[in-house]
C-alpha cells in the first residue's frame, strides 16, 4: 500500500511541474503561400523595417525581401557566397548573419557564418566575410544522419555575440553556444547551457528579453517555445511557454522565424510525406494571440 501511496505521489509531483502546452494552431494565421522561388526557406530575420528569407542547401544563394503583409517577393539580393547548407539569418542591424552549418550527417568540418555588411537596401558583397567555428564536444565525424546532436538551425545576436542553438536529433535537446563573430581565426562555439525541448529545433528570434524558438518532431508536430531571458544571455533557467502549431502536413515544415512589436512570422518550406503535403507559406501571428 505504502509502495502504491509513493507511486500516486510521484506521479501527482511528476505531472504538476510538466511542461503545460497550449493550442496555437498557425493555419489561420497564414498570410500567403511562398513564391516557387521559395520552396526551402530555411530562416528569417528582420532589418530595418523589412523581412527576409533564403532557401537552404542546393539552391542559389540568394536573399529575398519579403512583403510582410502577402510573402510576395518584394527583392532578390545575389549573396557572394556559397550556399552549402544555409540554415539560419539573423543581423545586428548593420550586418547580415548567414549561418552555413546545416549539419544533418554530422560529418561536416567547415561549419561557417558568413557576416554581410548591409545599407541601403543593398548587399555589400565586396566585404562580405567568414566566422568559422567548431563544437569542441564532437569528437566522431561518423556518418550518422538525423541521428547526431551536432546540426544546427538557428541563431540570433544578442550582446555583440551570436547565440547558436543546435537541432539535436538524438537527444531532442537543444544547446546554447556562443561565438564570437570578431574572431578571425577558427574557433570553438563556448556551450552554456542545454534544454531538452522534445522536438527537433529549427530557428530562433529574440525580442525584448524573450527567446522564440521553433521545430517540429518526426510525427510532424510542429511546437513553439518562448523563454524568458532571466540574465544577460542566459534563457533555459525556467520552463518555457509552450505552444502546439499545429501539424506539417497543414503548415508545411517550419524553418523560420522572426519577431517585432506587433507579433510574430514564421514560415514553412514545402513539405511531402506519404500522408500527404502542404506549400510554402508565410505566417503571422498578432503579439495578442499569445498567452501570457
Amino acid at each position: 500500500m505504502k509502495k502504491l501511496i509513493l507511486l500516486a505521489a510521484v506521479i501527482i509531483f511528476q505531472s504538476s511541474f510538466s511542461q503545460k502546452t497550449e493550442s496555437l494552431k498557425i493555419r489561420k494565421f497564414r498570410i500567403g503561400y511562398l513564391d516557387d522561388k521559395i520552396q526551402e526557406t530555411s530562416g528569417l530575420s528582420m532589418l530595418n523595417g523589412n523581412l527576409y528569407t533564403f532557401n537552404d542547401s542546393g539552391n542559389a544563394p540568394e536573399l529575398f525581401e519579403l512583403d510582410e503583409t502577402s510573402g510576395n517577393i518584394k527583392n532578390t539580393l545575389t549573396i557572394n557566397a556559397k550556399n552549402k547548407d544555409w540554415e539560419a539569418l539573423t543581423n545586428d542591424g548593420k550586418n547580415f548573419y548567414i549561418g552555413d552549418f546545416g549539419n544533418n550527417g554530422g560529418t561536416r568540418r567547415d561549419l561557417e557564418i558568413y557576416k554581410l555588411p548591409f545599407g541601403n537596401n543593398e548587399a555589400k558583397n565586396d566585404s562580405i566575410s567568414k566566422i568559422s567555428f567548431y563544437y569542441p564536444e564532437q569528437t566522431e565525424f561518423i556518418p550518422q544522419y538525423t541521428n547526431n546532436d551536432f546540426d544546427a538551425e538557428a541563431m540570433i545576436y544578442l550582446n555583440g555575440k551570436i547565440h547558436l542553438f543546435t537541432k539535436e536529433w538524438k537527444s531532442k535537446s537543444t544547446s546554447h553556444y556562443i561565438i564570437d563573430p570578431t574572431v578571425v581565426e577558427k574557433q570553438k562555439a563556448e556551450k552554456i547551457e542545454s534544454y531538452k525541448t522534445n522536438f527537433v529545433v529549427t530557428d530562433a528570434a529574440y525580442f525584448e528579453k524573450k527567446l522564440y524558438v521553433v521545430g517540429y518532431t518526426k510525427r510532424t508536430e510542429v511546437f513553439l517555445n518562448v523563454f524568458t531571458e532571466t540574465e544577460p544571455g542566459i534563457f533555459f533557467k525556467e520552463t518555457p511557454k509552450h505552444y502546439y502549431l499545429g501539424s506539417a502536413l497543414a503548415v508545411g515544415q517550419i524553418e523560420g522565424i522572426a519577431v517585432n512589436e506587433t507579433g510574430l512570422y514564421i514560415s514553412g518550406e514545402k513539405f511531402r510525406s506519404g500522408l500527404g503535403s502542404a506549400q510554402p507559406a508565410l505566417y503571422f501571428i498578432p503579439k495578442e494571440s499569445l498567452k501570457d
